[in-house]
């Protein structure tokens, strides 16, 4: 072989060196894929072990209580009532041109509510007025004329012992005098009688004024301006027989339904305790007031009258109640410590400090607590930061951290 065809053995060719170049630049783009997949990987493996769902054992935290009542013989239901409330109407009949008054107002006896028109109630006290002050105006005219008839009948008589004029012209004088003092007395009633007649204009008058019996809290609003109130009832959409309800909150009492069963078992002046069911960790002294001698065929039950022995703005009309009769009054408790109760178990430490995990809404809240000190057989008492009712994990795993998904457990 010549040196030429080795030479040419030796060549590279073009389409050679093409193939080799593209070879080798695959691998960087293969490496690169890798790597993405391992960080995806990586993310979906974070992602999952930061949102998987741990599973839990929840308690409720509740109310720390105090002491016990005495024993209950009896317990029955019934409903705040009012023994004090109204109706607020006008005396009158009348257009509402003012009404002062909103739901949830305390008002004072005496205080004005609301207005009606008085046009035709000022002008009938006016004329009034007018036709009292004739009347009085005639009854100074008559007393200046029987004064001056008594004296001229006087002088008459006089005269006529002396002869200087006739007995019938002194008999007449008298007569004059005697007439015009009945006349005086006519007037002088007349007057009392439009005296009277502007005392009622101005009764009427005063009607117009809407007021306040007593003290007590407006329940409703029943009218509104340019409305007729009547005290009667009258046909129309607009006409109205009062402007509102007003309750004496000083009145309140219970009313429940006892079974006649067991009527035998209260009696006047007994002890009770009243819960009401939108405050069932408050319990209210009461004692009975009296026992409504009717019985309902209906229901089978006696109504009995309870007294509540504390007043308070939380107690309104028609809350349902709950009444234990008790058979001693309970003695004077002490007083509730203040917080709720959890599981000791529920307390874990967590970066040095006392927490707690909440759990709403399939995630727990870690709530850093400071704990009371005496405990409560196996409860502790957590005096801040949680709420009665709140869902508290038992024994909280090592893994779970604020805002964790959670599935509770069945117990």
């Amino acid at each position: 072989m010549s040196n030429t065809d080795l030479l040419k053995e030796l060549r590279i060719e073009r389409h050679q060196r093409e193939d080799h170049g593209h070879g080798s630049g695959r691998w960087p783009w293969i490496v690169g894929v890798i790597v993405l997949v391992l960080l995806v990987l990586s993310a979906g493996g974070w992602w999952w072990f930061s949102h998987r769902s741990i599973p839990v054992r929840t308690a409720q935290a509740v109310a720390a209580a105090s002491d016990p009542a005495a024993g209950a013989v009896l317990q029955a239901t019934g409903y705040v009532t009012a023994r004090r409330q109204a109706t607020v109407s006008a005396q009158i009949t009348g257009t509402l041109t003012e009404l002062l008054i909103e739901e949830g107002d305390r008002v004072k006896q005496g205080q004005i509510l609301a207005k009606l028109d008085d046009s035709q109630y000022k002008a009938a006290l006016d004329s009034a007025v007018a036709q009292a002050n004739a009347a009085h105006a005639l009854v100074n005219q008559y007393q200046t004329q029987l004064a001056q008839n008594l004296r001229d009948a006087t002088r008459n008589e006089s005269l006529a012992e002396r002869g200087l004029i006739s007995k019938q012209a002194a008999e007449q004088s008298r007569t004059l005098a005697t007439s015009t003092r009945a006349q005086l007395v006519s007037q002088q009633r007349q007057a009392a009688s439009a005296d009277a007649q502007v005392v009622e204009a101005q009764v009427n008058f005063g009607y117009c004024l809407i007021r306040a019996p007593f003290n007590g809290v407006i329940t409703t609003k029943d009218a509104q301006v340019g409305e007729v109130i009547s005290p009667f009832s009258a046909g129309g959409g607009f006409t109205r027989t009062g402007i509102g309800t007003i309750v004496d909150m000083d009145s309140l009492e219970v009313d429940v339904d006892v079974n006649e069963a067991y009527i035998g078992r209260v009696t006047p002046n007994m002890p009770a305790e009243a819960v009401l069911d939108a405050y069932p960790d408050w319990k209210i002294a009461a004692h009975v007031i009296a026992i409504v001698p009717a019985a309902d065929r209906g229901k089978a039950t006696v109504k009995v009258r309870v007294a509540m022995e504390q007043k308070d703005a939380r107690i309104v009309p028609d809350m349902g109640v709950r009444v234990s009769f008790l058979e001693a009054k309970p003695t004077v408790a002490a007083q509730a410590p203040k917080g709720v109760l959890v599981p000791a178990k529920a307390i874990v430490k967590r970066d040095g400090s006392d927490s707690i995990f909440i759990v709403a809404n399939g995630r727990v809240h870690r709530q850093t607590v400071q704990p009371a000190t005496q405990n409560y057989g196996d409860m502790r008492l957590v005096p801040a930061s949680v709420n009665a009712g709140d869902s508290v994990v038992i024994s909280p795993p090592d893994d779970l951290h604020d805002g964790a998904d959670v599935s509770v457990q069945s117990q």
